[in-house]
């Protein structure tokens, strides 16, 4: 795969695979799958320059699992796989 750096405050997510059945064992089709707002985080940027020329510190890590909403982020395809890349702001929660 190729190699990511995001920049500044950006995050790149692996999104979680959508559901393919429901709970009752119903297939759903391709065009009524949402698509989950939960991932994994694969890389994180530096962080946000502030003013006086330091970086704020970021909240997530690597490996983290995240919650974000529904809009977040540029859909990039890197070597056959879906990624996002999002800003920080764009998390609403770390999932533990």
């Amino acid at each position: 795969m190729a190699k990511l750096r995001p920049l500044g405050d950006k995050i790149l997510v692996k999104r979680f695979e959508a559901e393919t059945t429901t709970k009752s064992g119903i297939v759903l089709p391709d065009t009524a799958k949402e698509k989950p707002k939960q991932g994994t985080v694969i890389a994180v940027g530096e962080g946000k320059r502030l003013e006086n020329g330091t970086r704020a510190p970021m909240h997530v890590k690597k490996n983290d699992r995240v919650l974000f909403t529904s809009y977040a982020g540029t859909e990039v395809k890197i070597d056959g796989e879906e990624l996002l890349i999002m800003s920080e702001d764009d998390v609403l929660a770390v999932v533990e």
